[in-house]
């Protein structure tokens, strides 16, 4: 791609430069091409005033490519990361405050997920009248309507409440 050029330690003209965050939340190792679901998840669309910053499709030792996600002034809960470990099942998720990084872990993905899904399947009792909380367990490569048997393995994004 290039010649030899200038290059420094590793710190050269081809890598990512996203400035540090003050407080927040950054979500890294999301696969590609997840970080604008990721944003749906967080009910993030740019009308608030949030300062993200959104790096999509970039190089990766763990994965070829991936997304990375930093929101400004808000850590996440905990019904928020269950929900992201759906569609970004290797994300790491740094809370930073006054640019350090204060904690750092791993999603994990719960069993169950209650709440945050709407059930595809028009004659689940979850998708009428009724008072009914969804309830979706988590598979290895998908989620099941706890209800309606119903399996969901793509555009589980698509599902979620916000």
């Amino acid at each position: 791609m290039s010649d030899d050029h200038d290059h420094h330690d590793g710190n050269d003209d081809h890598e990512l430069r996203v400035s540090k965050i003050r407080d927040g939340t950054v979500i890294d190792h999301v696969r590609g091409g997840q970080a604008l679901n990721v944003l749906a998840i967080l009910g993030i669309d740019g009308t608030n005033g949030e300062e993200v910053s959104v790096g999509m499709n970039v190089p990766s030792n763990r994965f070829a490519r991936k997304d990375i996600v930093k929101v400004e002034g808000r850590e996440l809960s905990q019904d928020e990361v269950d929900v992201l470990s759906l569609i970004a099942p290797d994300a790491t998720i740094n809370i930073v405050r006054d640019y350090d990084v204060v904690e750092k872990h791993r999603v994990e993905r719960p069993d169950v997920v209650e709440g945050v899904l709407s059930c595809p399947n028009a004659g689940c009792i979850t998708t009428g009248d009724e008072p009914v909380t969804s309830r979706f367990s988590v598979l290895e490569d998908g989620v099941r309507c706890s209800y309606c048997e119903t399996i969901v393995r793509d555009e589980i994004a698509s599902l979620i409440d916000t």
